[in-house]
């Protein structure tokens, strides 16, 4: 079964191109993890590119893949400035899972609360894990959803190839 989910999450990674180039975030009314509303539209990273991952705390491959990119992060900063949202959609009733999980993992990222799912839903996202790519004008370059073991090394790549573009 293992096989399988691992299997999936392959095909998924690359047939994961779905977003069209140089689409904009929508703006949708979240709140950030201390409750501050958040535009989505304003989303950046002072010209640079940034990420913005969605999750879900009950979803074991999205706890995966951000455990794996918590490894690497504090690097990716210092080379890049590459910034991190990561994008909870877990409903209301869980949300209060949200926070000991990061204060727990020790994630340094900006944890986002979309607890109605509408930020996830406007970008017509199919599933968690799902993580987007930004250029430094907040444009989505590269979209994908699933995670296998290893595929975070694509992500710096992305991000190399932007910022050297």
């Amino acid at each position: 079964m293992r096989q399988l989910i691992n299997l999936f999450s392959a095909i998924a990674l690359s047939l994961a191109f779905a977003m069209p180039a140089a689409a904009q975030l929508p703006s949708i009314q979240i709140k950030d993890i201390n409750g501050k509303t958040v535009d989505t539209a304003t989303l950046a990273n002072d010209g640079k590119p940034f990420v913005i991952s969605f999750f879900a705390t009950w979803c074991k491959p999205c706890v995966r893949e951000l455990r794996a990119i918590a490894e690497l992060y504090p690097d990716w900063q210092d080379e890049t400035g590459l910034k991190i949202f990561i994008v909870s959609i877990d409903e209301a009733q869980n949300v209060s899972k949200v926070k000991p999980l990061v204060d727990g993992e020790g994630w340094e990222y900006d944890v986002l609360l979309d607890t109605n799912s509408d930020f996830f839903h406007a970008l017509g996202l199919p599933m968690v894990p799902h993580l987007l790519i930004l250029d430094g004008n907040g444009n989505i370059v590269e979209s994908h959803s699933g995670y296998t073991d290893g595929s975070e090394t694509e992500i710096i790549k992305k991000v190399r190839s932007l910022i050297n573009d």
